[in-house]
């Protein structure tokens, strides 16, 4: 399949979220949040790409949103950990498992967030909740990640997804030193502070909201010594081209509120 050309920055959307949107969401929503859990060890991998090509792929309400006129597409490996709900502990065996998601950047009214094209994960009570209760398309897979060294760490995934297309992926990469806050309006900020998430029903019919809170990331630098992935390619989509933008990120403490209709 053929690499994401290049194409001129789009024009300015007119709708797309200020920067005081984007920090308004870095308040913590009313009520009581349904579940919290802790993510760790993340690898963020980010590749500039045509805003008008992954716009084609969202349901029609969405929008892709841009930082210079430019959209981003991400593939994400992570721990997740102290998995429970707001009213049980962590339960041994299901509360920690691995997730690795393909993501891009959206808003609609205002509220920019995150759409996901796919999360991996390795617990099945993870996966069938997720699809459930939040309308995310979440699929089996079996992954592994070790930590040779302090800095280094290895991810391995393999989807086992039945009826899902299937895929592979295999990183390496060092943990750098750690960096000072996003600043906002860069494009560490626009790319990792994000505190709402979109989904739809197969059909795109209906769109589905749904906020999260935490700290603001603390980030590391990152050098990807290894990667070979078919993640994006399963989805349609053409194999980013050049380097990806890369920080390694974590832990934060999440809480995530009940998806609703919009």
């Amino acid at each position: 399949m053929p690499d994401f050309a290049f194409v001129p920055p789009a024009l300015t959307d007119p709708n797309a979220p200020t920067l005081a949107d984007r920090l308004a969401l870095r308040e913590r929503p009313m009520g009581t949040p349904l579940l919290r859990q802790e993510w760790r060890e993340l690898l963020f991998m980010h590749w500039a790409v045509p805003a008008e090509l992954l716009q084609a792929h969202l349901p029609p309400r969405l929008r892709i949103d841009t930082h210079d006129g430019m959209a981003w597409l991400a593939v994400v490996p992570f721990q997740m950990a102290k998995v429970r709900t707001r009213v049980t502990p962590p339960v041994p065996g299901v509360d920690e498992f691995l997730e690795l998601n393909v993501r891009a950047y959206v808003h609609l009214d205002g509220v920019p967030g995150v759409w996901f094209f796919s999360l991996d994960a390795t617990s099945p009570l993870a996966v069938w909740t997720a699809r459930t209760f939040f309308h995310l398309p979440y699929l089996r897979a079996d992954m592994r990640m070790e930590s040779p060294s302090a800095q280094l760490r290895q991810f391995t995934a393999r989807r086992t997804h039945g009826g899902a297309a299937a895929a592979h992926f295999r990183a390496t990469w060092k943990i750098g030193a750690p960096l000072p806050p996003a600043e906002p309006g860069s494009l560490a900020f626009f790319l990792t502070e994000r505190y709402a998430l979109y989904a739809s029903n197969k059909a795109q019919t209906k769109l589905y909201r749904g906020r999260v809170a935490h700290q603001p990331w603390p980030l590391s630098s990152a050098q990807v010594l290894h990667y070979e992935s078919s993640l994006i390619e399963s989805h349609g989509l053409p194999t980013p081209a050049g380097a990806p933008v890369v920080h390694a990120g974590g832990p934060v403490s999440v809480e995530l509120w009940p998806m609703q209709r919009v």
